[in-house]
């Protein structure tokens, strides 16, 4: 029988703080063999997000090392602007790790990961004006590629993509005032959603609009679901729905590199790259035309 996990609110932090603390109850799937991180399968959290697998981290390691597979845990999430993590995590009881049900499989099961030099697939989607747009198309600039979807609420996951990217656009922006780097004029950026039912085209462009991306720069894109899973799942991004809702998605995160010639350069995996790193790689390949 499925166990239902509670997730409750508790009171945010008092005063002019963006600290927010909410209470997560779920069950231990995985940790890491520093300990600092977990990954949990949670059930929805009142007022911030909905039921989900994910990582979270820890900022002491004694905080998961009592802790295996199948543990039931109760914790504080703290969020804040910018970061988020867990706190008093305690141990509450345990249960049989659950069976993933037909059809729940990740999307890059099946799928043969690019290696570096290969033509990445094709694909065709719609951009933030509502445009088809082949990926062919973007063939003579070096692209990097996030995947992306706006609800994603932990500040550590997609909005922390949105932010590298938008500190890398600033980057490109400034390529006229800096000769010593040549080719980043060539530079585009493509966020691409894999939340087709909730990411339209409108939904997107607001989006944008918020980051304020220069769409001469940095286009935002969606399509039909399944194309986007395996375009996806060619670059390692695992892609898993709930089959009673399928905007409750679970994902892990992949940035990569394409060439000029429309080449797969390299992935960078997870989140602990940072915007410098990204920029001087697309030098690095921008240059090497």
């Amino acid at each position: 029988m499925r166990i239902l996990l509670l997730a409750v609110l508790t009171s945010a932090c008092a005063g002019g703080s963006d600290q927010r603390e909410y209470t997560l109850q779920g069950q231990i799937l995985s940790v890491s063999a520093d300990h600092m991180e977990a990954n949990i399968k949670h059930e929805e959290i009142a007022g911030f997000m909905m039921a989900m697998t994910m990582p979270y981290k820890v900022r002491d390691a004694k905080e998961l090392e009592p802790l295996t597979p199948g543990d039931l845990i109760s914790a504080t999430l703290i969020v804040v602007s910018n970061d988020a993590y867990l706190k008093d995590v305690k141990k509450v009881g345990e249960a049989p790790l659950e069976t993933p049900p037909s059809g729940s499989a990740p999307a890059a099961s099946g799928f043969e990961l690019l290696t570096e030099g290969q033509p990445i697939p094709s694909a065709r989607f719609l951009n933030q004006d509502g445009q088809a747009v082949d990926i062919a198309s973007f063939k003579g600039s070096v692209l990097a590629i996030t995947f992306i979807y706006t609800r994603c609420p932990m500040p550590t996951f997609c909005p922390l993509m949105d932010r590298h990217f938008v500190a890398v656009q600033e980057a490109l922006k400034k390529e006229p005032k800096e000769p010593k780097k040549p080719g980043l004029s060539n530079v585009r950026l493509l966020s691409v959603s894999f939340d087709p039912l909730t990411d339209t085209p409108p939904v997107l462009k607001k989006h944008a609009e918020a980051l304020k991306a220069d769409p001469k720069v940095w286009s935002f894109l969606t399509g039909d679901r399944d194309e986007v899973d395996q375009f996806a799942a060619r670059f390692g991004v695992a892609i898993t729905r709930e089959m009673n809702d399928q905007r409750d998605i679970t994902h892990n995160l992949r940035t990569t590199i394409v060439d000029a010639d429309g080449n797969f350069v390299k992935a960078f995996t997870g989140n602990e790259w940072s915007p410098d790193e990204l920029i001087a790689d697309l030098e690095r390949v921008a240059g090497a035309k």
